[in-house]
């Protein structure tokens, strides 16, 4: 029996995935599941908090339709604020941003429907990152949710800006498919899909003993130790989104200045956590 709480704009746009046969089971279960358990996880920290802000610059529409189901379930913004809310330290703020501004706007609409201040950015995420981050209160604890469909669109200027703010965390899903399936043709200085993702790495890769299959473990690695310099630490536990067929889709990818941040994480992460490539 279908226990997910109904939409209450069901006219507004759902994410159907990229084939329009909905999106694959793994959405809700793997990656919605690990976001909510960390949310429920760090409330305690949380309430220490006055302003209590969720990130999320890649947010669709709200509401995700699974492939195969008849029913449609809630979208991941949607998602976090509820486990926020559910656990006595609701977000105080949802930043969330598309580049369709329809689906900005219905997810709005589903935030608003729960109680949630909310505010909408319009374009591309490394176009409208610097005015979300602008409209953080000073001293707000935020999750940043980054969450793109694939590698080229997760320019490491959005994590660059967020970073600057004083309490941060951050949930990236890391697109290992798009990687592991195009870093070969991307080694040519003519394409650029990966260049915004890590700054220079063709530079740094040139001239090194790799494989090709050897590739992709380099490109993650080096992406990992360049958020290491911007103070954080990348928590090991990186749990493998798969697609239930064996292909790898997603790392996701957690990292904080704050040590309990990292604590918490790793624990709920470790039990699905497998090596690296």
């Amino acid at each position: 029996m279908n226990k997910e709480p109904m939409d209450p704009y069901p006219e507004l746009p759902i994410e159907q995935g990229p084939h329009g046969r909905g999106v694959g089971r793994w959405v809700a279960e793997q990656k919605h599941a690990y976001l909510s358990n960390y949310i429920v996880g760090t409330r305690e920290a949380r309430k220490k908090f006055k302003q209590r802000v969720l990130i999320d610059p890649f947010c669709g529409p709200g509401r995700i339709r699974v492939e195969g189901e008849l029913f449609t379930r809630e979208g991941g913004s949607v998602t976090a604020y509820r486990a926020a809310a559910t656990s006595e330290a609701p977000f105080t703020q949802v930043l969330i941003g598309d580049v369709d501004s329809t689906r900005a706007q219905a997810n709005q609409l589903r935030l608003e429907a729960m109680g949630a201040q909310v505010q909408a950015y319009y374009g591309f995420a490394n176009d409208t990152v610097e005015e979300m981050a602008r409209s953080v209160p000073f001293g707000s604890l935020a999750l940043a949710y980054i969450d793109p469909y694939n590698l080229e669109h997760l320019s490491f200027s959005i994590i660059e800006r967020l970073a600057k703010l004083k309490y941060v965390d951050f949930a990236v899903h890391f697109s290992l498919m798009d990687l592991t399936r195009n870093i070969d043709m991307e080694l040519n200085p003519q394409r650029n899909r990966f260049d915004h993702a890590l700054p220079g790495w063709r530079e740094a890769v040139s001239g090194q003993p790799l494989s090709k299959a050897s590739l992709p473990g380099w490109f993650f690695r080096r992406w990992c130790q360049t958020i290491e310099k911007l103070g954080f630490t990348v928590n090991g536990h990186m749990p493998l989104i798969t697609d239930g067929k064996g292909r790898s889709i997603y790392r996701l990818v957690f990292f904080s200045r704050h040590p309990l941040a990292d604590r918490i994480w790793g624990d709920i992460a470790r039990s699905r956590n497998l090596n690296l490539f």
